[in-house]
């Protein structure tokens, strides 16, 4: 059993990662890796070892027991059942009984594709979580198991299986000194019993554990330092006069003595002066040792492969077959849904009240049918239940995002074939769509008054049915190639947008620019609308013939398809599913590939620093406000001794504080009892978690607060720093003689939290700096300021990180240890009169440990703390339009056109042929084209609206939802007030959105063909920037009033369908049920649509002309049409204005009282 030892950045995981192949494939790797002389390409190392990862990633809602029952389904029972086959052979040929409770229990070890093995039990006891083994694991907004606990989860996950050799990486994080080493010695026994190879990296392990290792390697800066047994690495270092100081443990000297910076305290031969040896003169020392040259003689003889089991190497990518891995992971997606049950109930009941505000705008009372004036409500109604489909759909966008990254750990892991994840997400989701479509058509199809026919009521359901089969594929395979809920989210209303302009409503067919055509033919939605309108207006009741000489068409239901260029046969229908199912297999096969192919985006920037020239990492910019801010001090700054060496260093910058005491007397803490426990029996009502605790913490006195994992240490802090959102507290707690109050309490406190909570889009010293500047005093000048936040970094060792982005856990950034010393940092330059710290040292080596205790031992002393037609050529149109109407003469060759149109308009040749103009123009073709490039001008300027906006909305949600993290622990320290940080992220949203939309604006109004006049111009960005504005706070104000950003992307995909249906779009305001017509003034978007065709056409000194002569003026036209007028302009301005405010409002009251973390 080897240890492998070394500093943070040194290489361990990168090595770890190397032999077990999990090194990013982009990367170039040099030299060889053989498992018992067979190389990578013989078998699968993937199977074969196991990588214990330092991240804990798991399912929060699945029970730590169901967590290791399905990676042991998964990871199979490798050789047990041959193994105990062939045992059983011999002993029967030997004549020996074995045992009953030795052979029962291997034979429930060699039992495969069982729910629940002893396996699990055993490793569940072992490592101490039996005690928790019904719990949910949890996650940092889902009360859970404690850290500790996850991180024995993620050991217990690969232990589980039958690998022989394990790799395991910094697996102590979060563990008492007591579970680590039970745990290792339960490791250890395997290694001599089994004869399993392991392979285990810690940080601080303390005396006892560290001499259960038989092997040490010991890396720095990428290099074997040593690598032997661990009795001869003490006299290899002092071999090149290093010895380990008595009281000091070996592992610490280990991590320090490759230092710069410690290194020279361990030097011992005091008649040669020091010098720094550096990690390359110590490798090639190594090399030198007989250690060394004995180990490079092993690797020097090839292995004799002749001497391996068959059964040591997996040469089976899976365990399982296709169809068991199958009927796990569908198993373990319906544990989730079940789990998350909630979402879908609430997606249900959402689109049941849906369904009941569109029955009441499209009622069949006032749907009139048989005319063709009539189709243009109908088409609205079937389109508005098509867009409400599609939305319905766009939540799979996120919920394949959020499973993504545990797909990409079991996938790595070789736990089952990716396409089964990729299938069992496709399956469990059909039942799903069933039932949604179902409630949708059951409840619309009668009441909207469509066609009243069984067959037409059932192909209308199998029309949404596989065109929500359909968004979902789409959506779902978007959110596999996107992989992020920002990327996804915006490109997912792009795509969206597209998809929606191409359908053929928006826009009609005919008049899509031919270099654009094959995006209508690629639009699924075009497809979909389609089939149900061609199942509407086909039906009987639409069989009437059709007068209208102007269509080529029989019946008013075939001139309504015909004139929006929509297909006009029955096989259109069928055409339509044919296509919308091709739809479904082609994004989920895109989907699958994806899971298969592409690797997760990933970003890890381990930081290492170059500690041979550490001051150029160091910018110049700092170095020289450093340097500017030293000098102005050092002749005020006395010089102290260190306590580890012999060097001297500057003493410290202190600022000033009140020392205060603590105290608490007979603490109580309960919690409502778990539902898992429940169902275990247990009948009492509350879980008390903290029992008559008493205590007191005093100035001056650095107090540790010890206890094995789980017993409550973090309960018991969290109570004190009063950071519990739920529970019930008694008991007593007082500060220096009076009574805690909570509000003046975050203000002298810091609380470093056991889970690393920063914004990953800062740096590092914008992070110190920013708490820093919100909660040291007002009277602390800004240069002071500087300075300490500069004193408390170099304390941490931070200095030379300061530019560094923080990033995310695992996948930008910081490393681990870097991220705890930065949380520490956060704490302290707040310069808090009583610190509280959870586990400070948790994933940190022991000289990162040191550091910090370092700094705490000076705490002790110093207080310090931390967005009507053309006239042609020659006026060709103009006669061709005159002289297709019967009776109307030719015009004369050389004739003036104009002439001779009012000629033969005029009402004395009206009576004589007996015609009226004005009829047949509004009958006429060309009448509709004009009222269709008008129509296609509004759906421009509503796609331009609703859908840019509602991408802001969406994509701004998984952002803040981050944020609101932080924001938590930021606002628990007393930083700031609610209102000011939710004001703070309005402005910059705000701001963002001013750029966003005058960019867009630029781009967007001549290409939409509106006057070029700067009135209009000015308008129309107002409107534009007021949209994205107030669709970005409803998706803020939306997070802030729920728990997870995922309920709150449910929530706003039901608004966005209400407000498209209230928008004036789909439905005119005229049209809609007097009942109704409120909700428009309601809606924000119908205020954007009525400001910008009011600024854009109203107004208009102009007028429109009719083949009679006379004119109508265009505002006359917008108000009787539409309700539209002019001087109304200057209240839908201070409607925007409204709407931001109460969004805002909302927001910023909801983050000040509502608080969803639970703890």
């Amino acid at each position: 059993m080897t240890l492998l030892l070394g500093p943070p950045s040194s290489g361990k995981s990168t090595l770890m990662r190397a032999l077990t192949r999990k090194l990013d494939k982009n990367l170039k790797v040099s030299g060889n890796i053989t498992y018992c002389g067979h190389k990578f390409s013989e078998f699968y190392p993937e199977r074969t070892s196991a990588y214990v990862s330092q991240y804990d990633l798991h399912n929060a809602e699945m029970t730590v027991r169901e967590t290791l029952d399905f990676s042991r389904q998964c990871l199979g029972i490798g050789s047990r059942y041959e193994m105990l086959t062939e045992i059983s052979r011999r002993e029967h040929n030997a004549g020996i009984k074995p045992d009953p409770e030795i052979d029962a229990f291997m034979k429930a070890t060699a039992m495969q594709g069982q729910e629940t093995n002893i396996i699990t039990d055993v490793i569940l006891k072992v490592l101490g979580l039996d005690i928790c083994a019904d719990i949910i694991v949890g996650d940092e907004m889902i009360r859970g198991i404690s850290g500790g606990q996850m991180k024995r989860v993620t050991t217990g996950e690969m232990l589980t299986g039958p690998a022989r050799a394990l790799l395991m990486d910094e697996i102590s994080t979060g563990l008492d000194s007591s579970s680590t080493f039970q745990i290792v010695k339960f490791i250890r026994h395997l290694v001599h019993i089994m004869n399993e190879t392991v392979m285990i990296s810690l940080l601080q392990p303390p005396t006892e554990t560290y001499n259960l290792f038989d092997d040490i390697i010991l890396l720095s800066e990428g290099y074997i330092v040593y690598h032997g047994p661990r009795e001869n690495i003490l006299e290899f270092f002092e071999t090149s006069g290093f010895r380990c100081p008595q009281r000091k443990a070996v592992a610490d000297f280990l991590q320090e003595v490759t230092s710069k910076k410690d290194q020279q305290q361990y030097w011992f031969l005091d008649k040669e002066p020091y010098r720094y040896v550096s990690v390359s003169e110590f490798a090639e020392r190594f090399k030198l040792f007989y250690i060394g040259q004995q180990m490079l003689k092993e690797l020097h003889i090839p292995f004799e492969k002749s001497k391996i089991h068959p059964a040591a190497l997996t040469t089976t990518k899976n365990t399982l077959s296709n169809w068991e891995s199958l009927k796990v992971v569908v198993c373990r997606e319906k544990l989730l849904m079940k789990r998350n049950s909630f979402l879908y109930i609430f997606k249900v009941t959402q689109l049941i009240i849906l369904a009941f505000l569109s029955m009441t705008v499209f009622l069949r009372t006032k749907m009139p049918h048989g005319q063709f004036s009539d189709g243009t409500k109908f088409l609205g109604a079937l389109t508005f239940n098509l867009i409400t489909v599609m939305f319905n759909g766009l939540s799979e966008l996120n919920l394949t995002v959020k499973k993504l990254p545990m797909f990409y750990k079991h996938r790595d892991f070789l736990f089952f074939p990716p396409w089964t994840f990729g299938v069992a997400n496709i399956l469990i989701k059909v039942p799903i769509s069933l039932v949604e479509v179902a409630v949708w058509v059951v409840l619309t199809y009668y009441v909207m008054g469509f066609a009243p026919a069984a067959g037409r009521f059932f192909r209308q359901f199998l029309a949404f049915f596989v065109t929500h089969l359909m968004a979902m594929a789409l959506f779902r395979f978007l959110g596999a190639i996107l992989q992020t809920m920002v990327i996804a989210n915006s490109f997912g209303m792009l795509v969206l947008l597209i998809v929606f302009v191409f359908g053929g409503f928006v826009i009609r067919k005919n008049d899509i620019k031919p270099w654009w055509i094959w995006c209508y033919w690629a639009s699924p939605m075009m497809y979909s609308q389609n089939a149900i309108s061609v199942n509407e207006f086909l039906a009987s009741r639409w069989a009437i013939p059709n007068n209208d000489t102007n269509i080529d068409a029989k019946t008013v239901g075939e001139a309504i398809l015909k004139s929006k260029g929509l297909f006009t046969e029955e096989w259109g229908f069928w055409l339509s599913i044919g296509a919308l199912v091709g739809f479904i297999i082609l994004f989920n096969t895109l989907y699958i590939l994806a899971l298969t192919y592409l690797s997760p985006i990933r970003s890890v920037n381990t930081l290492v620093l170059d500690e041979h020239n550490e001051t150029e990492s160091y910018t110049e910019t700092r170095n020289e406000e450093h340097r500017s801010r030293t000098s102005t001090t050092t002749s005020s700054i006395p010089m102290s001794a260190n306590r580890e060496g012999n060097r001297p260093t500057q003493s410290q910058f202190v600022l000033p504080f009140q020392p205060l005491s603590l105290c608490f007397n007979h603490l109580n803490y309960y919690v409502d009892i778990p539902s898992e426990m429940k169902q275990q029996g247990l009948q009492e009502s509350h879980l008390q978690l903290l029992s008559d605790i008493s205590g007191s913490f005093r100035p001056g006195l650095l107090t540790a607060l010890v206890g094995v994992s789980g017993a409550g240490k973090t309960t018991l802090m969290d109570v004190l720093a009063g950071r519990k959102t739920s529970g019930t507290i008694e008991g007593n707690i007082i500060l220096s003689g009076y009574p805690k109050k909570q509000e003046t309490f975050a203000r002298i406190s810091g609380y470093c939290e056991q889970v690393d909570i920063h914004s990953p889009n800062v740096t590092v010293y914008e992070s110190i700096l920013y708490s820093a500047w919100l909660r040291l005093p007002s009277d602390v000048d800004s240069n002071t300021r500087k300075m300490f936040v500069d004193e408390v970094m170099a304390l941490v060792e931070l200095d030379v990180l300061c530019n560094a982005m923080v990033g995310l856990p695992g996948v930008s950034g910081l490393s681990t240890e870097q991220r705890k010393r930065l949380t520490i940092a956060v704490e302290l330059v707040a310069n808090p009169s009583i610190i509280f710290m959870d586990e400070p040292t948790s994933g940190l080596d022991a000289r990162a440990a040191a550091i910090v205790m370092r700094t705490l031992l000076l705490l002790k002393r110093g207080g310090r703390v931390i967005y009507a037609g053309e006239l042609g050529d020659h006026s060709q149109k103009l006669v061709e339009y005159f002289e297709t109407i019967p009776c109307v003469p030719s015009i004369i060759e050389g004739y003036n056109p104009a002439t001779w149109m009012l000629e033969v308009s005029s009402t004395l040749a009206e009576a004589r042929m007996n015609i009226d103009f004005a009829e047949i123009y509004a009958n006429s073709l060309l009448y509709r084209d004009s009222q269709q490039d008008l129509y296609n001008l509004l759906g421009a300027t509503y796609a331009a609206i609703f859908f840019i906006g509602a991408s802001n909305g969406r994509s701004v949600q998984p952002v803040l939802s981050i944020e609101r993290a932080v924001y938590y622990r930021e606002s628990a320290a007393g930083m700031y007030s609610p209102l000011s940080y939710a004001f703070a992220q309005a402005s910059m949203e705000f701001i963002y959105n001013i750029i966003q939309g005058i960019l867009y604006t630029v781009i967007i109004y001549a290409m939409i063909g509106y006057d070029w006049k700067a009135s209009k111009f000015f308008y129309f960005l107002f409107f534009i920037v007021s949209s994205f504005n107030y669709f970005t706070f409803f998706g803020m104000m939306l997070v802030a009033c729920t728990p997870s950003a995922l309920l709150a992307n449910i929530l706003i995909n039901f608004a966005l369908p209400l407000w498209n249906l209230f928008a004036g779009f789909l439905i005119s305001r005229k049209a809609m049920p007097v009942w109704w017509r409120w909700y428009y003034w309601a809606n924000p978007v119908s205020w954007t649509i009525y400001g910008v065709i009011a600024s854009q056409f109203g107004g208009n000194d102009g007028s429109l002309s009719v083949p009679d002569g006379s004119h109508v003026a265009m505002n006359q036209i917008l108000d009787d049409n539409l309700g539209i007028r002019h001087d109304f302009l200057g209240y839908v301005i201070l409607a925007h204005f409204g709407f931001m405010v109460i969004f805002v409002l909302i927001f910023g009251y909801s983050i000040k009282f509502l608080n969803f973390q639970k703890r």
